[in-house]
């Protein structure tokens, strides 16, 4: 079970009460990936070798979401 003191939260958080971002939690095998603004929710989990690979998509121009 992932505790609240087990995510952190971006430094590029943004202004007011730095809830504009998302958390991650990292396990031994696994990385999960929250919404800080509803934290309660639903979250995404991802092997830990997948993590960085997402995180490159997400950067790159391959990926266009709502375009």
């Amino acid at each position: 079970m992932l505790t609240a003191g087990t995510w952190k939260k971006s430094s590029y958080s943004g202004g007011g009460q730095g809830d504009a971002c998302v958390e991650i939690a990292q396990r031994a095998t696994h990385i999960a990936v929250r919404d800080s603004k509803a934290p309660a929710r639903a979250t995404l989990t991802f092997p830990t070798s997948a993590f960085a690979p997402f995180l490159h998509a997400l950067k790159s121009d391959h990926v266009h979401l709502g375009r």
